[in-house]
């Protein structure tokens, strides 16, 4: 498990504030929407959906009826989601729910967690093991039409999904292991192949959670209990690391009217008093202007 009294955050010259102090247990899956110039995000643990508009710092929350791991933009409009046991439809004006599909499980102490659409319109995502059995966990793809299928098997903290600006390469990591993986992935088929690992995280920069790829196809890589971002040329090699003036950064998202912010999103359960004290902006929704640019993000076509 994590070593959370070993929790430190590493100094970084560039300027990431916070925008939000959303106060989230676990903030995770931020998306922006372009069409509305909004942040969606969600609180895993609350469990709930959010949407935060920049421009007048406000934000609106729908409660989800279970845990929920990660979302994305449809094209019809709306949202779809990654809950506990399966996939689930929002509807942002109402604010219905409605399950998609006929997958669900109900497996102990297993959940869904991080999940991104593919740059063909599937929605992917992974499960973890809230006790940490080693290989447990696994990578799902959801259809348009609502079938869904294990693609990548032997995982225990699935996260980090995204994919290259061409669509060829697709990234993911196993937090528990300190990995992160590519594959080579096909458009037409969906299908991943060729795994390999892509970095490795040292000891003291925390575990690999949520991440997202930029226009010149370098990874962003958020670091939970390591306190930073890092980014990864497309080779694996680090670039430069952002700290973040919390502890347990969760995921980025690049967004804002040229996509050239990076939000982040951060998490404050498991803090002590005395962590809480030294970052009281911890489950806060944060902003830096990298000077690089982010890509739309892909829409589930379902």
């Amino acid at each position: 498990m994590i070593d959370y009294n070993a929790l430190r955050m590493p100094a970084s010259s560039t300027q990431v504030d916070c925008v939000l102090d959303a106060g989230s247990l676990l903030g995770e899956s931020p998306v922006w929407c372009p069409t509305d110039q909004v942040l969606y995000w969600v609180d895993i643990k609350q469990p709930t959906v959010h949407r935060f508009h920049p421009a007048t710092g406000s934000s609106e929350t729908w409660t989800m009826p279970e845990d929920i791991g990660s979302l994305a933009l449809r094209k019809s409009g709306g949202l779809v989601v990654a809950l506990r046991t399966g996939f689930a439809l929002v509807d942002v004006c109402s604010g219905a729910v409605t399950r998609f599909g006929s997958f669900q499980f109900n497996k102990p102490d297993m959940r869904f967690n991080d999940g991104r659409s593919d740059p063909a319109g599937r929605f992917w995502a992974g499960t973890l093991h809230e006790k940490r059995a080693p290989g447990t966990a696994s990578l799902y793809r959801l259809e348009p039409g609502g079938g869904c299928s294990p693609m990548i098997d032997g995982l225990t903290v699935s996260n980090g999904l995204a994919w290259s600006p061409d669509g060829r390469t697709m990234y993911f990591a196993d937090s528990w292991t300190k990995t992160i993986f590519q594959c080579d992935f096909d458009l037409d088929t969906g299908v991943a192949r060729n795994q390999r690992v892509f970095a490795q995280l040292p000891p003291d920069r925390g575990v690999p959670d949520g991440a997202t790829v930029d226009t010149e196809g370098f990874l962003w890589s958020a670091n939970f209990a390591g306190g930073c971002v890092t980014r990864y040329t497309p080779d694996g090699r680090v670039d430069r690391v952002i700290a973040v003036p919390v502890p347990l950064p969760t995921s980025c998202a690049f967004g804002g009217p040229d996509l050239s912010i990076l939000y982040i999103t951060s998490a404050s359960m498991h803090l002590t008093a005395e962590q809480r004290a030294a970052a009281p902006l911890s489950g806060g929704i944060f902003a830096a202007d990298t000077g690089f640019k982010g890509l739309e993000e892909p829409r589930f076509a379902g």
